[in-house]
């Protein structure tokens, strides 16, 4: 005669692991289960861990040379650019151009366009050595000839660029600044990266022959 059903035991007192629980029970301490985890978990590997430190590292790294490459980058830029605009300052020279020809007429007068286009037409005006010339230069569409215009020049007569501003100077040097803050963390990203699709290759090779190895054995009946 079979055997009868063997009567319902209670569950063991003992427990194996900090993260069994009875049903019911509420769950354990997340950080308390987050650093056993860390130090026992027979799934992690070696590889884990040096993905998980480079990771802090590189994050450390990139928190301190970020604010510092800013700083730097940003004084030399400041710098560089003041020194230039000086430079300018003493070169060039404003003086009044007389158009010769009347500027073309925007399709669209009064439009927002219109404000910001400029027509490349000649001009007179007299160069650092007192004789006239004549060159080309962007005005306002529109302007009648005759009109007269403010223009710069350089020691040799030609037309450029009024000297650098500074706005222009606080923003240029902003744009560098702000570079150099992000190239930090994009570089720390960037290794990360690499790092991390190297360690995933290798450990995909290692799971290849781990499997090679265990495909000869079986459970024997």
């Amino acid at each position: 005669m079979p055997a009868g059903i063997p009567e319902p035991q209670p569950p063991p007192e003992g427990r194996h692991r900090p993260d069994d629980r009875y049903p019911g029970e509420d769950v354990p301490d997340l950080p308390r289960v987050t650093l056993w985890r860390l130090r026992r978990n027979p799934l992690r590997r070696r590889t884990d861990l040096v993905q998980a430190w480079l990771a802090l590292g590189l994050f450390l790294t990139a928190l301190a040379a970020a604010p510092t490459a800013m700083f730097l980058v940003g004084d030399a830029a400041y710098g560089h650019y003041r020194e230039t605009a000086d430079a300018q300052a003493r070169t060039r020279r404003p003086t009044t151009a007389v158009l010769l020809h009347p500027a073309p007429r925007h399709p669209e007068p009064g439009s927002p366009e219109a404000k910001r286009t400029r027509y490349p037409v000649e001009v007179r005006f007299t160069g650092p050595d007192g004789r006239p010339r004549t060159a080309r230069t962007d005005v306002p569409p529109g302007l009648p000839a005759g009109t007269a215009i403010g223009i710069w020049s350089d020691p040799h007569g030609r037309l450029t660029a009024p000297p650098l501003t500074t706005d222009e100077i606080r923003s240029r040097t902003m744009g560098w600044a702000i570079l150099a803050f992000l190239t930090p963390p994009a570089l720390a990203a960037a290794l990360y990266a690499t790092t991390s699709l190297t360690l995933h290759h290798r450990n995909l090779r290692a799971w290849d022959r781990a499997w090679r190895g265990t495909s000869g054995t079986g459970v024997q009946r």
